[in-house]
């Protein structure tokens, strides 16, 4: 079975997660949206070995290593119920820009459709990201890493003309209208 997968991108604190999740209950039969934020999570509180390896990158706000959550999303795009497959939180460097491309060029089955930045100030995305209960300094740091990286990702994906950016300081019904809207003339 054929998977096609739309990525969402953002800042920490973006909206991306609750934005993927609203997108896939208006579209429950058709698409399933996995944040990878939430499937590192249930893997570090899993106690596997791996999931413990997570824990310790995750609990100061570090990128999990590159081969842990390519495996992370692979499964998950596998074990979708549905054939469109939206992830959010993917990739957050380079290299897992990279190594995904790379294992999509060898995994015909998959098509990578789009990638949706919701794009949003760093005011708004520190506001939402501490209304979460996080600290501010897990914020700065997971902000650092994405600032590091974003132009790069940016630059690739407009490179593969598969990208594109929603203003994520809309109303949550605006955004998740606008993603819908555009998912529908790309499916």
């Amino acid at each position: 079975m054929s998977k096609k997968l739309i990525l969402l991108i953002g800042a920490p604190g973006s909206g991306k997660t609750t934005d993927g999740a609203l997108v896939a209950k208006n579209h429950a039969k058709e698409i399933t949206s996995y944040s990878t934020g939430v499937l590192l999570k249930q893997e570090s509180q899993s106690g596997s070995a791996v999931g413990k390896i997570e824990e310790n990158f995750l609990s100061h706000g570090d990128l999990v290593p590159t081969a842990i959550i390519l495996d992370v999303v692979m499964d998950a795009i596998k074990k979708a119920p549905t054939d469109i497959v939206l992830i959010d939180g993917f990739p957050r460097k380079a290299k897992q820009m990279q190594r995904f491309g790379d294992i999509l060029f060898n995994h015909k089955e998959i098509e990578l459709l789009s990638v949706i930045e919701v794009k949003v100030s760093e005011a708004t995305a520190k506001e939402r990201f501490l209304a979460t209960g996080e600290s501010e300094e897990v914020f700065e740091h997971s902000m650092r890493a994405y600032q590091e990286t974003i132009e790069e990702i940016e630059r690739f994906y407009k490179e593969q003309d598969i990208l594109k950016v929603i203003d994520g300081e809309q109303s949550l019904d605006a955004v998740v209208s606008q993603i819908d809207s555009f998912l529908a003339s790309k499916l």
